[in-house]
């Protein structure tokens, strides 16, 4: 976040505004992904807990009617989309004036999300297609990453870090995000609907419209991204593009601290993170856990292309495609990054979870054979993740604060080089 945002000036709002103290900052968004983080693992416990030991009562609450879809479609259909409103919303503002705005200085990392999602779905291909038995339909499974998961395990074991390697982090989940957003709109629409795409478009312009002549009262955008959502939902392409789309064309000021992406992210992100995923979580990670689910996991290559999929491709294609950025271009690491902070990062950024339970949703129905074993294999390996990334990120930042003890200073690999 660049320092220009420190000086600006408040602006009155009907929204709350966001000044002082509570005005957005990285370390602020590190601070709400922990909490975030904490709900959605209470949540998928809860799930995984409540399916097995209360199986028909769990399935019923899922597929229960309430209007025009059930509780499982409101959560995955519906209440994501304010997730993605919150991805929209950070999209804009990286593009605008974070580290997505300076090409030179997100080099490295959006080429390393792009490879990270490229190899997943390569191993997970490759798995599946070469089995008798395997279905190449789940590609797009191990390619997402889960921002909120991964950037709350880094706060919480990433004391000592450089900076550096949170920003990297951020940045890589972001056009991970994004790359995922492009993917859900490109291949998982079907049944397109010209006419109710026309009216998702017109809601969407209409936002964009009253936010270029500053209409700053949050109830008249209510109805237009209720009504965008709707029309979405019903044009074939996915609804949570909607979200992505308002997100990305509400305004931002340069010259005011409390700017309409800072206010309506002030606003909608605690709803986002403390019910909408949790919510989802519930509604999704409820995998009836049996033995033939467990021995799925290790054998079975839907399962296998996932695991192998989030927990070597991420680190594969992360790793290299840093490491050849930095060779072949002039960009380089933060400073105080070194390859061994990147591969742990690396491993940390299997974490699927929330985008890759949404894509298996997407790749296999809810009857298919093997959905649940997919849905488990996600849950496994996005544990892994969590807990090896963890350990060597935890190792990581015990070292660099031990350096910075003893003044001394790792000097980081030069761009060009990947030998550390």
């Amino acid at each position: 976040m660049t320092d220009s945002r420190k000086n600006r000036r408040p602006r009155k709002s009907i929204l709350r505004p966001v000044t002082g103290p509570n005005a957005l900052h990285l370390s602020d968004i590190f601070r709400n992904e922990t909490t975030g983080g904490m709900l959605m693992l209470a949540a998928t416990v809860a799930a995984l807990l409540w399916a097995n030991l209360g199986h028909h009562s769990y399935h019923f609450v899922r597929e229960l009617a309430l209007g025009p879809l059930t509780v499982e479609q409101w959560a995955a259909d519906g209440l994501l989309t304010v997730f993605f409103f919150i991805a929209g919303l950070e999209l804009k503002r990286e593009f605008v004036e974070g580290s997505l705005s300076r090409p030179a200085d997100a080099l490295v990392p959006i080429v390393a999300a792009v490879c990270g999602m490229v190899f997943p779905a390569g191993i997970y291909t490759l798995f599946n297609v070469l089995a008798s038995d395997g279905h190449p339909a789940g590609w797009a499974i191990p390619m997402a990453t889960d921002i909120a998961f991964a950037l709350a395990v880094l706060a919480i074991v990433g004391a000592g870090l450089p900076q550096a390697v949170r920003a990297f982090l951020l940045t890589l989940a972001i056009a991970d995000d994004l790359g995922s957003i492009i993917v859900i709109a490109v291949f998982f629409s079907t049944g397109l609907d010209i006419w109710w795409l026309a009216g998702a478009i017109a809601c969407i312009g209409l936002w964009g419209v009253m936010q270029h002549f500053h209409v700053d009262n949050g109830w008249w955008y209510v109805p237009i991204f209720i009504a965008g959502w709707w029309c979405m939902l019903r044009s074939g392409v996915h609804a949570t593009i909607a979200g992505v789309a308002f997100g990305l064309l509400t305004r931002t000021e340069e010259d005011v601290l409390d700017d309409p992406v800072d206010r309506w992210q002030h606003k909608v992100e605690p709803w986002s993170a403390g019910v909408v995923v949790p919510f989802f979580a519930l509604m999704s990670a409820g995998v009836h856990v049996s033995g033939k689910t467990f021995l799925a996991l290790w054998t079975h290559p839907i399962s296998l292309g996932i695991v192998c999929g989030l927990i070597l491709g991420k680190v594969i294609g992360i790793t290299l495609g840093s490491c050849l950025t930095a060779r072949f271009t002039s960009a380089e690491l933060g400073r105080g990054v070194v390859w061994r902070d990147i591969i742990a990062v690396a491993v940390l950024a299997g974490i699927g979870f929330t985008v890759s339970m949404l894509m298996t949703d997407l790749s296999f129905p809810k009857n298919h054979e093997f959905a649940d074993e997919a849905k488990a294999s996600v849950l496994m390996a996005s544990f892994l993740a969590a807990i090896l990334g963890g350990a060597m990120l935890h190792h990581r930042g015990k070292s660099h604060a031990m350096r910075q003890t003893k003044h001394s200073h790792e000097v980081p690999v030069a761009a060009g080089t990947c030998n550390d």
